[in-house]
Parts: C-alpha cells; sequence; structure tokens
C-alpha cells in the first residue's frame, strides 16, 4: 500500500489532466493502486526473503540503517542489514539491465511532447511535456540517488559485519 497508493493516485492526475476525464483517472487508480503494492511487495519478497522473519519495527530499522549507512548496532539484526544490501544490490543490478526501456520511452515521450506542442491542445502538450521531466529525473537523478544509496548500504553492511564479528569474539 505504501507503494501502491502513491502511484495509482500519481497516474490518476495524470490521468486526469491529460483526458479531463475523472471516471478515467479513478479507473487508473483503482487498477494502479492494488497492482503496483502487490507487484513492489511480492518483488522485495522475492529479493530479501529475510524479511518475512522480522516483525515491522525490526524491519523498518534494518531498512533505515542500510539506506542510510548507519550502523545497526544489534548483533541481532546484523544478518538481516547484510541480506538486505545484497538485495539492493541485486535489484540495481537488475534495473541496469532495464536502462534501455528507460531510454526508449525517454525518446518517445520527447517525440510525443514534440506532437502535443505542435498539434494538440495546451493541456495535452503540458501534460506530455511533465512526461519527459519524469523521463529526466529518472535518467539524470535517480541514477545519482542509487548510487548514493548503494555507497550508504555497503557502509551500513560494513558496519553490521564489524559487530558480527565483536560478537564472535566477545563470546
Amino acid at each position: 500500500m505504501s507503494i501502491g497508493l502513491p502511484v495509482g493516485v500519481f497516474f490518476g492526475v495524470f490521468v486526469l489532466a491529460e483526458s479531463g476525464s475523472w471516471l478515467g483517472a479513478a479507473a487508473a487508480a483503482f487498477f494502479l493502486i492494488p497492482f503496483c503494492g502487490i507487484r513492489m511487495a511480492r518483488r522485495m519478497s522475492r529479493a530479501w526473503p529475510g524479511a518475512n522473519d522480522l516483525d515491522s519495527a525490526d524491519r523498518v530499522a534494518v531498512v533505515r540503517a542500510t539506506r542510510r549507512g548507519e550502523d545497526i548496532g544489534d548483533a541481532r539484526l546484523a544478518p538481516a542489514v547484510i541480506d538486505y544490501s545484497g538485495a539492493l544490490r541485486t535489484a540495481r543490478e537488475r534495473d541496469r539491465l532495464l536502462q534501455w526501456v528507460v531510454l526508449l520511452f525517454a525518446g518517445l515521450s520527447v517525440a510525443l511532447a514534440l506532437h502535443d506542442t505542435l498539434t494538440g491542445s495546451t493541456r495535452e502538450a503540458v501534460v506530455s511535456w511533465l512526461w519527459v521531466a519524469i523521463f529526466l529525473v529518472e535518467l539524470i537523478w535517480w541514477p545519482r540517488e542509487q548510487a548514493h544509496i548503494m555507497s550508504n548500504a555497503e557502509q551500513a553492511e560494513r558496519s553490521a559485519r564489524h559487530v558480527l564479528r565483536q560478537n564472535s569474539l566477545g563470546e
């Protein structure tokens, strides 16, 4: 739900802006909210199966520490940090394989925006150029953000391994 709701609302607003249809916007949101929520939950459960062994507070602590590059400070959760860091690496590698799809759709969105600017209504042109902006964010900002998250995950993983070593030496 934490992914599905914003995605559904976001695309519902785009459908409303493009078509002016409240029914179309509601249909887009109605379809995308569960679809994206379920898809993301399944993707994460495959990438990080160990998450199912944690309660929600521990899962949040692991994700927060890993994405921020912080020391988890709890030997019990250190293996989960290592697992989650690995899941992030796997997801990033898989996403890199699809980068060409983003480039293709970015090019198509520019062509559509130019077409809508020349032949469509102002509303269609504005929405089309907003799509171009979204693809620019995906192509420019998101890779840097991913690199930052991965750097933090590597730091958190090193810290977690250190905690485990300390714990094993202390026993």
